[in-house]
């Protein structure tokens, strides 16, 4: 086989970090010289190469959708994708994305990935992504006539069911929990594995106006970023206080405890100061240090989690644990891109999670009613108001669902018309809260 001229893809191999054409060009080697009975074509991989070096010279993409692509009863987990040069690129001419829904955080046994990519390697193209975004498997490429046999063989054989896609509920994902983490408030993968259970049908058939996605972060450390990008973030918090271990906190002041756990990736910051790097930081300034005693004011602490993290040996979280419920995160589609708005302060996070599987179809059901085509729920949030949405939701309004004065996220305005701008606001604020 003659030798690919790929100078563009080529240049993205030089850079600091590992490239994704490496890794095709692995796979394309190892599909070129493999014994295995392969069920899509050996040349896939470069023949992709060729496609996407053919899109860097014409500054324009060469796929074009193909929805009608899918498994027989779901509506969702395929994503359909056709080459617009198919005589040119034959072996890509149908190349479609199947997303397999992960487990909760992640865990996998090793006989377990091997049948995976023994799977993907005979029946597509053995390029995987571990994971997208929205925490799905993903298997990239393969032809029309492969997707049920993909199907059959996941159920059956590897007991897998298939993600979200389209307009749907997509799978729902979450960090690891009480498995791995001290800092852990509520179980997040019996609670992501319940929903993922309850709500199949809007998992695999797509009714909605556009994406729904739900993410569950342990705490507010908020290890899966559930918001910045989750239509409903459930983020672990506690109701009473931070536990102290002062004995632990002297140990840390006189440096016989590394800060931040070591220090991030082994880094040595330096002596630790405590009023620097610890009270200073408080973005609440509810902390104080007399030099031999810590004090909490934990009525004003909003739970960031910085102290923790900084001395986790002397501070715990609070023992009266559940989660804070969190509505419209989203990147920029028909609007810009939001955070999602704290709706519920506080709920206890207890099998079967009655109360916010009655939530969630408070909001589904306003949602399919008032929401417009592609519009995500943030985006009807916005275009209703909060306040139709806590009338939704059936919940009174409560001063914690405001960060502070004038950062409202329904009101905009530009720092010109305001005298002073932004940082005089923050500056009398803290004023306020210091006296």
């Amino acid at each position: 086989m003659a030798k690919r001229k790929t100078p563009m893809l080529d240049e993205l191999e030089k850079g600091k970090w590992p490239s994704f054409v490496s890794d095709i060009k692995q796979e394309a080697e190892s599909r070129n010289k493999t014994k295995v009975d392969l069920q899509t074509p050996k040349e896939v991989c470069d023949d992709l190469l060729d496609l996407l070096e053919l899109s860097f010279k014409d500054r324009e993409g060469h796929w074009k959708h193909g929805g009608v692509a899918g498994v027989f009863g779901y509506g969702g987990g395929v994503i359909g994708r056709y080459c617009d040069q198919p005589e040119q690129f034959p072996a890509v001419k149908d190349f479609h994305t199947l997303r397999v829904n992960q487990p909760s955080s992640y865990f996998y046994k090793t006989d377990f990935l091997r049948q995976m990519c023994e799977l993907w390697e005979r029946r597509g193209s053995g390029i995987t992504n571990m994971h997208g975004s929205t925490g799905d498997i993903i298997f990239l490429g393969t032809t029309t006539p492969q997707l049920e046999e993909i199907f059959w063989e996941l159920t059956h054989n590897l007991k897998q069911d298939l993600g979200g896609s389209g307009s749907n509920l997509r799978s729902p994902n979450c960090c690891i929990g009480k498995s791995r983490c001290e800092f852990a408030c509520y179980d997040t993968q019996e609670a992501c594995r319940n929903l993922t259970m309850e709500f199949q049908d809007e998992l695999h058939r797509p009714s909605f106006g556009y994406k729904f996605k739900m993410k569950f972060d342990g705490c507010p450390n908020g290890c899966v970023a559930s918001i910045a990008r989750s239509d409903m973030s459930v983020i672990g918090t506690w109701k009473d206080d931070i536990r102290i271990d002062q004995e632990a906190v002297r140990a840390y002041v006189a440096g016989e405890f590394k800060p931040d756990g070591g220090g991030f990736a082994g880094r040595d910051w330096g002596p630790f100061d405590i009023q620097k790097e610890v009270i200073d930081l408080c973005p609440t300034h509810c902390m104080g240090w007399n030099g031999k005693k810590l004090g909490i004011n934990n009525k004003e602490c909003n739970r960031c989690m910085h102290c923790i993290n900084t001395m986790p040996r002397a501070l715990r979280i609070g023992k009266e644990t559940g989660a804070s419920i969190l509505f419209g995160a989203k990147a920029p589609i028909l609007e810009g891109a939001q955070l999602s708005t704290l709706t519920i302060p506080f709920m206890r996070m207890e099998e079967p999670f009655n109360e916010l599987k009655e939530l969630i179809n408070k909001i589904w059901d306003w949602w399919s009613e008032e929401g417009r085509s592609r519009e995500r729920l943030g985006e009807l949030m916005q275009r209703k108001g909060f306040a139709k949405f806590l009338e939704v939701c059936e919940v009174k309004p409560d001063p914690r669902m405001i960060k502070e004065p004038r950062s409202n996220p329904y009101i905009f305005w530009k720092e010109a018309d305001i005298p002073g701008g932004w940082e005089r606001d923050i500056k009398d604020f803290r004023k306020r809260h210091q006296k």
